[in-house]
């Protein structure tokens, strides 16, 4: 027997956003800090960014996080205001720290 009032939301998932990690939130601070202390190493991210680009089969996610980092760089140079960005709790700033794999490189000297 059928229900009058069939249930609408089947099929529908609500997705909520994964808290940050107290482990990649550590890491991306020591990130910053070495980026802060040596502006050259953004040349680290930008290579990691071109290496991941070029790879066959990405996540769509990861692409975006690159895109976003590319819109970073073309905006700006300037090490403190990407720190911040990296930092920041908005949409990018979110998308970008959700993949450390970005920052590979940056605290090895």
């Amino acid at each position: 027997m059928s229900s009058l009032y069939p249930n609408t939301n089947r099929g529908r998932r609500v997705r909520r956003p994964r808290p940050e990690s107290k482990q990649t939130r550590a890491y991306l601070n020591k990130v910053v800090e070495a980026l802060r202390e040596n502006p050259d190493k953004l040349k680290i991210i930008k290579q990691n960014c071109d290496e991941f680009r070029k790879q066959r089969f990405l996540k769509r996610g990861f692409l975006l996080a690159i895109e976003r980092f590319d819109w970073v760089f073309a905006v700006d140079d300037d090490v403190e205001r990407i720190c911040q960005q990296i930092l920041a709790d908005d949409y990018i700033g979110k998308r970008l720290r959700r993949y450390p794999l970005l920052f590979k490189g940056v605290l090895d000297d």
